[in-house]
């Protein structure tokens, strides 16, 4: 047996350290089977590429793979997942909130059958502000999307090898990662643990990243968005027939002997809110049709430090391409990404 530790790294330059000590401690220095580390590197501005490269120094069963920009973390995810070679891969964050000796339970849930273990949130030692946003988006994603989705979510989890093989074959740009994998409907069961609070470095995760996975789940695995549009075009249009009759016989009786322009104002003003509203939600829409028909890969690795075969690559992950090997990919990569 292998199991594979995934780690996106961004911006994480001070955990690093403390974090292989934890996982060594607690998982390498206890389990009896081949592992293996894979951290990726999404762009990061500081000098985690360079502690990343210590460690790997260490310990050769550390993968380092860093890409050209900051691809987001589910793609910095999906790189480390297509470049594992383990029976099974855990996906955990670097910012050590996550107790290391979760991952221990998480194998034994999944040496019962499992093919996904989620950790799931027991309790948050954070702000209230990040509870509230986190709480408020799950309950959106079960409500409107994925039922199965646990009510405090889960950001740490671990797959199987048949799990990662259906990822790797996934085509979705602007997609959740989490999503695809409750999506796809493997044999799954929870891991309760208590997520602690950041003591080292801080949370790059942004309002507007936090606004784009919303987007990215609602319009990847729900038709709310445009049953939306749908309803409220017929609300609209009930409500102006209903207007024009009231008015028109507001009108036939003589109520009305100045022409109601205030009225026509507002009725207009709305009409065009309705219409821009609808547009927008469908120009995402299109967007996302127009962005997949690019089929630009969903991350680039510029820099590897592993053990891939003479063919350099790690695995045959089709998303996957190592800058000074793209040339040799040319008839699979667009011109736009050389």
């Amino acid at each position: 047996m292998k199991l594979s530790i995934v780690i996106p790294v961004y911006y994480n330059e001070g955990n690093l350290r403390p974090l292989y000590e934890d996982i060594k401690e607690k998982i390498i220095d206890v389990i009896g089977y081949e592992y293996e580390i894979i951290m990726v590197d999404d762009g990061s501005g500081d000098e985690s590429w360079k502690v990343m490269n210590e460690l790997r120094e260490r310990d050769q069963n550390i993968k380092l793979y860093h890409l050209s920009r900051n691809f987001g973390s589910h793609a910095a995810i999906l790189c480390g997942l297509e470049h594992s070679t383990g029976d099974c891969a855990v996906v955990k964050a670097a910012d050590l909130q996550e107790p290391t000796e979760l991952i221990l339970d998480m194998v034994e849930a999944w040496q019962q059958g499992n093919s996904v273990v989620l950790a799931v949130r027991a309790g948050r030692e954070e702000k209230m502000s990040q509870t509230f946003f986190a709480n408020m988006y799950y309950k959106i994603v079960r409500t409107a999307c994925l039922p199965n989705m646990p009510e405090t979510g889960f950001d740490v989890y671990l797959i199987d090898r048949k799990v990662i093989s259906v990822l790797s074959r996934f085509d979705e740009k602007n997609s959740a990662l989490t999503g695809q994998i409750l999506w796809s409907g493997f044999r799954t069961t929870l891991v309760p643990y208590v997520r602690q609070a950041r003591t080292i470095g801080k949370s790059r995760w942004t309002l507007a990243k936090k606004v784009k996975l919303v987007m990215d789940t609602l319009f990847s695995f729900s038709t709310l968005p445009i049953k939306f549009v749908t309803e409220i075009g017929a609300v609209s249009f009930v409500a102006a027939i209903i207007l024009a009759v009231v008015e028109l016989t507001a009108k036939l009786l003589g109520y009305i002997t100045v022409e109601g322009w205030t009225l026509l104002f507002i009725f207009e003003l709305l009409s065009f809110g309705i219409t821009m509203l609808s547009l927008g939600i469908m120009g995402e829409y299109l967007w996302r049709t127009f962005d997949a028909t690019r089929k630009r890969p969903p991350y680039i690795v510029e820099d590897a430090v592993d053990d891939v075969p003479a063919d350099g690559h790690a695995s045959t992950g089709k998303s996957a391409y190592v800058a000074d090997d793209m040339k040799e990919h040319a008839g699979d990569i667009p011109e736009a990404v050389l």
